[in-house]
């Protein structure tokens, strides 16, 4: 049986990575704006807060969610780019999601928001040499995390959220 919450399948941290993966990670980054915006294209009021699986955030509140966690990503890679060894603070996303602007904001400024933070995220990436892909923050649950890690992550994260608005589409054949 399909896992609706992992259509693509859980991460996994890699434990090294070479150039020509973290190369496909900031392919995978930069194209994650375009994908939103695509995965919800035409999609209706009704649609957009319909929850892509039981249990699970609406449509609405994953689009809303990608740049949020994105912003917290890029600043991530500020922090360890500045400082050494940065102790980062999460957030709860469950929480954020619940907030009375998530349904009062179109998805348009979310998507926006995307294309223009990821916009400056790529230029940072693309300049980062190998040692700063080494850097690392520190993550009170997970410990410490790798520039290169933190990007794999989020290369994932991108299209698994998609994945959830593109799968909800085709069971519901929208």
């Amino acid at each position: 049986m399909e896992d609706l919450r992992y259509p693509i399948g859980e991460f996994s941290f890699p434990h090294s990575t070479t150039p020509a993966q973290r190369q496909g990670w900031i392919q995978d980054v930069a194209q994650a704006p375009a994908r939103l915006r695509a995965a919800v294209a035409g999609l209706t009021a009704v649609q957009l807060d319909t929850p892509y699986r039981p249990g699970g955030w609406t449509v609405r509140q994953v689009i809303h969610h990608v740049p949020e966690s994105h912003m917290n990503s890029y600043v991530r890679f500020k922090l360890a780019l500045t400082e050494e060894d940065p102790v980062i603070k999460p957030y709860d996303e469950a929480r954020w999601a619940q907030l009375p602007d998530i349904p009062a904001t179109p998805v348009e400024v979310s998507v926006r928001l995307l294309e223009c933070l990821h916009q400056r995220w790529i230029r940072v990436l693309e300049l980062m040499t190998p040692g700063d892909f080494a850097r690392q923050f520190r993550h009170p649950e997970l410990g410490p995390v790798r520039l290169d890690q933190n990007l794999a992550l989020y290369a994932w994260h991108g299209k698994h959220h998609v994945a959830h608005i593109t799968a909800l589409r085709q069971r519901m054949a929208w």
